[in-house]
């Protein structure tokens, strides 16, 4: 079911975190999260280019956002897509989610993230239209 997203509370465990046994708790966190919201029963999605966007909204501090997405990437195997290189493009953002946003098609799950009142991540994943198209 593409478009997908959904949301998982931070703070997010990086990719380089030294501490294995958490940054695999981190990977079962995003993968039990996105069980809740991905439709019961769907098989992963078969289309061979998706895109991921994951936003941080955090409050404090936030690591580097290329340290970020490698997690959810691994966790969507075999839920929302067969393997990982059916991603063709990826996209990582932080914003303090104490600044004053402007937001238009605000998504009821992203409206969600807000209610909510701490840091979260917000994740989509989304058809790639543009794939061989050079930017």
């Amino acid at each position: 079911m593409i478009p997908f997203e959904f949301i998982v509370n931070g703070p997010p465990i990086s990719a380089q975190a030294h501490n294995r046994r958490h940054y695999q708790g981190w990977i079962q966190q995003i993968r039990r999260t996105a069980e809740i919201y991905w439709p019961n029963g769907e098989p992963p999605s078969p289309q061979q280019h998706l895109k991921i966007t994951v936003t941080y909204y955090f409050e404090d501090t936030s690591p580097d956002v290329d340290n970020i997405i490698k997690p959810f990437q691994d966790a969507l195997v075999g839920l929302v897509y067969a393997n990982d290189n059916q991603i063709s493009d990826t996209r990582c953002k932080k914003r303090d989610i104490n600044g004053e946003f402007k937001i238009k098609g605000l998504s009821p799950v992203l409206a969600e993230g807000f209610v909510r009142g701490n840091e979260f991540l917000h994740v989509k994943i989304e058809i790639d239209t543009n794939q061989g198209v050079f930017e």
